[in-house]
């Protein structure tokens, strides 16, 4: 499960959710810091104010954990792991595996990161930074049509349209309107435990990648 920090969903970030920093002590609660993260991401003098053990927190891109037992890790996701920083409350960094180099999750213990290769062509990794670029597409034109030179995915300039049409909106009303276009419905899936298979092994996985969505029939 992970949750971007700038759409957390309240419901799941309980009075009692905690956020493992890796650092001895009783990890910090993470509701009510929520706010201050999300303003140290813009203003440097709030990061001053944040408990010493995730004073680096505002930099994770989205959070990894579960509702039970109700833990969560600041992660970071990085296209180069040459750019990885080491930063109070990080704890896990996605970064692509290499052809021909172990995939094998390990823990870098300067930056007291837990390391985890993935695939790019085709998997998360390629799709995170295909909506970051369309992202900052949108920021540099102040969310006007961009030149077909900026995006020359057709893809990705529909998807910029979405948010062009509704730049006078309030964003939580544009999130809300959205939403609606991920068609959550038409997908259909049951969660279960898996067993930790270590990479490179020989062992058929419990679960796989989906490329696309299986609509449901209704009759």
């Amino acid at each position: 499960m992970a949750q971007q920090l700038i759409s957390t969903e309240i419901d799941l970030i309980t009075s009692d959710s905690r956020v493992l920093s890796g650092e001895r002590g009783q990890p910090v609660k993470l509701k009510g810091y929520l706010n201050q993260l999300a303003a140290a991401f813009r203003r440097p003098n709030t990061r001053k104010r944040l408990p010493q053990s995730i004073r680096g927190l505002w930099k994770a891109d989205l959070f990894l954990g579960s509702t039970e037992p109700d833990h969560w890790v600041g992660t970071t996701v990085k296209i180069n792991p040459s750019h990885l920083e080491a930063a109070k409350g990080l704890r896990v960094a996605i970064v692509p595996s290499k052809p021909g180099v172990s995939d094998t999750i390990k823990k870098d213990e300067q930056k007291n990161l837990i390391v985890c290769p993935m695939p790019h062509d085709g998997s998360f990794m390629q799709v995170f930074y295909e909506g970051w670029r369309i992202v900052q597409v949108l920021l540099e034109n102040n969310f006007t049509s961009p030149r077909p030179v900026d995006l020359p995915n057709p893809a990705h300039r529909e998807v910029a349209r979405v948010y062009i049409e509704r730049r006078e909106f309030p964003v939580p009303d544009v999130l809300d309107a959205t939403r609606t276009f991920a068609q959550p419905e038409l997908l259909v899936f049951n969660e279960a435990a898996a067993s930790n298979v270590a990479f490179g092994t020989s062992v058929e996985p419990e679960t796989s990648t989906i490329i696309t969505p299986f609509p449901r029939l209704e009759r």
